[in-house]
């Protein structure tokens, strides 16, 4: 069945709105507020696809709770066609997919046109917030597709098959730039595959050859900074045809909550110190919990005022 579909038919499926920015986190439900698809509910990234008071990483997973009582409350049961929409070649739709392919909903899919496309296409649009007598849907939590941060570690050490694969750029992914998370770098032996290189004017677009990254045959586990990414590119690989797949929910923003777990860069790890003064401006920059790039920078800014004294 294909994760991504093209229709603008409100009488046989179920929508849900998941618009969203990361950077104006109400965004998202004031343009649902203004006009959705008809019949649409909305699903907040961080209010409803995360439980924002756990601690794995920036966008912690809903607990099975947690998800239970938000598909009863939208009226949903198993055997309905859910069809997901943001704002088109983002990753908020592929989130909430995950979530409810997690749950056991087997006819969900993502459209492959964000809200603008779809009015564009003449899809029925209202400002009436629908309401759905709740059911009693009872989800069927399928584990295989889960990995935790205790089985990234049994992937690292061999004790699992499989490979790790990091969805954010390759600036992050490399750890040369790091403006979200406080540490640079990724986790050890994963590949890269930039889960923005498949999106054009809006779109998914799916058709590049990643053989060369990951072959359909080996399982994967795929991750970027706080899950949220990783569920898109977990959504592109699916539609290729990869089906030995796991999402790491945490991701990186989880790794490093542990100070024993090890992070990988594609350069030095910290800038050198010749002498002892440079020495101690390293060691408190580090205390102050400067990392990556941002390390150097401000390393380099900070032996200049010395070098000018």
């Amino acid at each position: 069945m294909s994760v991504f579909i093209k229709t603008t038919d409100t009488e046989n499926h179920r929508w849900i709105d998941a618009r969203f920015d990361l950077k104006d986190p109400s965004a998202g439900r004031k343009l649902y507020g203004q006009e959705h698809v008809a019949g649409a509910v909305y699903w907040d990234l961080e209010k409803d696809l995360s439980d924002m008071s756990a601690s794995q990483g920036r966008h912690p997973m809903p607990s099975k709770q947690q998800l239970t009582e938000l598909v009863r409350a939208s009226g949903l049961d198993a055997d309905d066609s859910i069809v997901i929409y943001d704002q088109g070649g983002s990753p908020y739709a592929a989130r909430a997919w995950w979530l409810l392919k997690y749950a056991g909903f087997d006819k969900v899919h993502i459209s492959q046109q964000g809200f603008n496309q779809l009015k564009e296409q003449g899809i029925a649009v209202s400002t009436d917030v629908p309401s759905f007598q709740p059911t009693k849907v009872e989800p069927d939590f399928i584990e295989e597709i889960f990995a935790d941060q205790s089985y990234v570690k049994d992937v690292i050490s061999g004790d699992e098959l499989g490979v790790l694969i990091d969805a954010r750029s390759a600036a992050r992914y490399t750890g040369l730039e790091e403006l979200i998370d406080p540490v640079a770098g990724r986790i050890p032996g994963a590949r890269n595959l930039d889960w923005a290189q498949f999106v054009s004017k809006g779109e998914f677009q799916l058709g590049e050859d990643i053989s060369h990254i990951v072959q359909k045959q080996e399982p994967a586990v795929v991750y970027c900074g706080s899950g949220v990414t990783a569920a898109a590119l977990y959504a592109i690989l699916e539609e290729k045809g990869y089906d030995q797949l796991k999402l790491y929910m945490g991701s990186f923003s989880d790794w490093i909550t542990d100070a024993e777990n090890v992070v990988e860069f594609d350069r030095g790890e910290h800038p050198e110190a010749a002498d002892d003064e440079t020495k101690e401006i390293l060691a408190k920059l580090i205390e102050e919990g400067y990392s990556g790039e941002m390390l150097m920078k401000k390393f380099e800014y900070e032996k200049s005022l010395l070098e000018e004294k």
